[in-house]
């Protein structure tokens, strides 16, 4: 299951980009959700010259996962 309501309805770059930003308010602290703010940031800029469709979705989904997995990591060790 995604972290955030409404990951099935990314088709964007941008609206992915906001999408996990929105995500790393769900993180534990501060300081993790800094470092992963700004890996998001760098991803998006490594990959902001893409103009493949395919390789775009590819990318989204592989975020949208990596998302959840990294949520799911921090939020459940209680």
């Amino acid at each position: 299951m995604p972290p955030l309501v409404g990951a099935e309805l990314i088709q964007t770059p941008v609206q992915l980009y906001r999408y996990l930003l929105r995500c790393c308010r769900q993180l534990p602290t501060t300081t993790m959700q800094q470092h992963y703010r700004h890996a998001i940031r760098q991803g998006y800029n490594s990959h902001s010259d893409e103009d493949d469709p395919e390789r775009i979705q590819m990318i989204i989904q592989r975020a949208i996962a990596d998302a959840d997995w990294i949520l799911d990591k921090y939020t459940k060790k209680k």
